[in-house]
């Protein structure tokens, strides 16, 4: 058994064959997804599209590119969302300053805000995180209450010592498509030196497909790919890398 835990599957690239991706998931082994929102109107989609499919779960938040439509009344539509019980998560939600991002104090606002949300529904987070790193880990650190139900920080790409941060606060350190390139050289030395138990496993998909299929259309199928990449990485079987990233995933997102 393997959990894609996070996945776009109502992006418009999915639209004419979204039953056979998932269909393909399940034949791989994959019994559950989650599919993540990263603003208001996507994170409705995501809880729609999770109370049609059996496996299918949903992540509800507003990415940093989205912050600016962020407002109370955003805030409580989002809780009000919580209440289904394919929500498993708050998320995405973080930091990101490559250019043409808002500014970062505005960023660090909302995010501490949907930090607080996550923490008042008793929900962990999915953090994305762009060339932020040491601010990032810097809030939390400040505000490590709010991470009472943990938290994984989505397709990761940071230091060693970033993760060992992370790991400290009960973050998981969530392993994607990224992770097989060949060119990832410092990503892949990160992981051979982190625990199995501080990992679970993702897509991103459609985005950043793994090697061999790196430029393709990336599908929650390819998670045995990542899963046999991590395997080779840590030395152990891919039987060990299912269970071990399977639990995890269940015990931080408390699948119903």
């Amino acid at each position: 058994m393997l959990i894609d835990t996070h996945a776009h599957l109502t992006d418009k690239a999915f639209a004419d064959n979204v039953q056979e991706i998932i269909a393909k998931a399940k034949e791989c082994t994959v019994t559950k997804i989650i599919t993540s929102g990263f603003d208001y109107d996507s994170s409705v989609e995501a809880v729609e599209f999770a109370k049609k499919y059996q496996g299918i779960y949903a992540s509800v938040g507003v990415y940093p590119e989205n912050i600016y439509e962020y407002n109370d009344e955003i805030e409580h539509k989002l809780e009000a969302l919580t209440k289904n019980s394919k929500v498993v998560a708050i998320g995405e939600i973080g930091l990101q300053y490559t250019e043409d991002m808002p500014e970062r104090e505005k960023q660090k606002e909302i995010f501490l805000r949907q930090l607080s949300l996550a923490s008042r529904c008793k929900l962990p987070v999915v953090i994305h995180c762009r060339d932020a790193y040491g601010d990032m880990i810097e809030l939390l650190k400040k505000n490590k209450s709010l991470l009472s139900q943990g938290g994984t920080l989505h397709c990761f790409g940071g230091s060693y010592e970033i993760a060992k941060e992370a790991i400290k606060l009960g973050l998981y350190i969530s392993v994607g498509g990224v992770s097989t390139f060949k060119n990832a050289i410092n990503l892949k030395e990160t992981l051979t030196k982190l625990p199995l138990e501080n990992m679970i496993l993702e897509t991103d998909c459609p985005y950043l497909a793994p090697h061999p299929y790196r430029g393709k259309l990336n599908m929650p199928s390819y998670i045995p790919t990542i899963a046999e990449n991590l395997a080779k990485l840590k030395d152990v079987s891919v039987e060990e890398v299912a269970k071990v990233t399977s639990y995890n995933a269940e015990k931080l997102f408390k699948f119903k």
